[in-house]
């Protein structure tokens, strides 16, 4: 059996020890022209070639000795608990949608399976062509391709719906409909699987709107927060206010960001790969700027000006200064290879970083300033705009 290492995560760079991933599954299958824009897709993966890149993805982790685990798994077990099962059946048949008659029969039905089916309901949907004699005036009227249920296929951006500060797992609020259901699953399997039993979880899908893209763990005790689209300045707000009673951090950046489709977290921006480096896209390095939030007296969060990010950071993290690593060599190629998720990086250790091999470029920028690149195939993987970062969780890494 693998050594298991104590839960937690203080920096982006200690090394990794334990990661959660989502290898792509029938979800993405049920992605067509007509829903992938709701659904938040950019373009129809090819599942089968997806699947060979994110197990290639997997496979260079463990090859440098991080543990796999996999979150379509751990919902199966964590579904094998009665009180998981009904806690997960609840939240799938609140949707308004359904009508009651609806509602009753997605109900029973979704009691009569087991884990492994009910887990693929709950990530694949349910089309209403697989029901039938449901009574309902909504099935009746829906087409037979409509979804009852709808897929989750972003589940493979596993760091979106739960990110650890410290030793606890923020459960994350994700702002866009189509992502709900993600973290209430994520939370019922750091509730429920034995895995995490006595795990303390802080914030909840039902609190104001935190995504984990924005979250980055810059320093022991700095958080920096992503404010946009997705991440709401209530959101960063109340993790703040609860890292800082807690004695998880000491300093948060709250960090706004323009909002498109190469911009939509903070982690599309930037990702650390040494305790005082990063890769930035640097048509937004020096415009980008954080407010200063500290503790206040009274168990409040003190608010500072706005100030340059790359100067706001270097001071919370106790350093003269930040290195910057650009995406690309050119404003050209550097928005190019932005878009391509050139800096969405995955650091496994201070100086070792898993990027895509297609961000050529940017790539040879990160091994001239001394970070080895483990390159990963993303051609499939990336249509849904999200890189080697995105599609992690870290759950144990080393302290720094």
């Amino acid at each position: 059996m693998a050594e298991q290492f104590p839960h937690g995560v203080r920096s982006e760079v200690g090394r990794l020890r334990t990661v959660m991933l989502h290898r792509p599954g029938n979800e993405l299958r049920r992605l067509t022209p007509r829903n992938n824009d709701a659904l938040l897709f950019d373009g129809l993966p090819w599942v089968d070639r997806a699947q060979e890149e994110h197990d290639a993805f997997a496979d260079a982790l463990r090859s440098r000795g991080v543990e796999v685990l996999y979150l379509s798994q751990l919902l199966i077990e964590t579904l094998a608990d009665a009180d998981a099962r009904e806690a997960a059946i609840a939240h799938t048949m609140t949707d308004l949608r359904l009508g009651d008659t609806l509602r009753h029969y997605l109900t029973d039905l979704l009691h009569d399976k087991g884990p492994e089916d009910l887990a693929e309901i709950l990530m694949a949907g349910l089309r209403n062509d697989e029901v039938s004699d449901t009574g309902s005036l909504v099935a009746a009227l829906h087409a037979s391709d409509e979804f009852l249920i709808d897929p989750l296929p972003n589940l493979l951006f596993t760091r979106d719906s739960s990110v650890w500060v410290g030793d606890r797992v923020t459960i994350t609020s994700l702002a866009m409909p189509a992502r709900v259901r993600e973290t209430q699953l994520t939370e019922l399997i750091y509730e429920f699987h034995p895995r995490f039993a006595g795990t303390e979880r802080i914030h909840g899908w039902d609190k104001e709107f935190l995504e984990g893209g924005d979250v980055l763990a810059l320093a022991e005790g700095v958080l920096a927060v992503g404010v946009g689209e997705r991440t709401r300045p209530a959101g960063a707000e109340r993790l703040a206010r609860t890292a800082f009673a807690q004695g998880l951090a000491h300093t948060v950046l709250a960090v706004p960001i323009d909002q498109d489709r190469a911009t939509m977290h903070l982690d599309t921006i930037c990702t650390m790969v040494d305790a005082d480096a990063m890769v930035m896209y640097p048509n937004v390095a020096h415009r980008l700027a954080a407010a200063t939030l500290k503790p206040s007296a009274d168990g409040g969060v003190l608010v500072e000006p706005l100030r340059p990010f790359l100067d706001a950071a270097a001071s919370a993290m106790g350093i003269e200064r930040l290195r910057l690593i650009d995406t690309g060599l050119d404003p050209v190629t550097a928005e190019r290879e932005q878009w391509d998720d050139g800096n969405n990086t995955l650091a496994i250790e201070a100086k070792v970083a898993i990027a895509y091999e297609r961000n050529t470029e940017t790539n040879e920028r990160l091994a001239a300033a001394g970070i080895e690149v483990v390159a990963i195939s993303g051609s499939e993987l990336g249509s849904g705009r999200g890189g080697p970062r995105c599609m992690s969780c870290p759950i144990s890494r080393d302290a720094l």
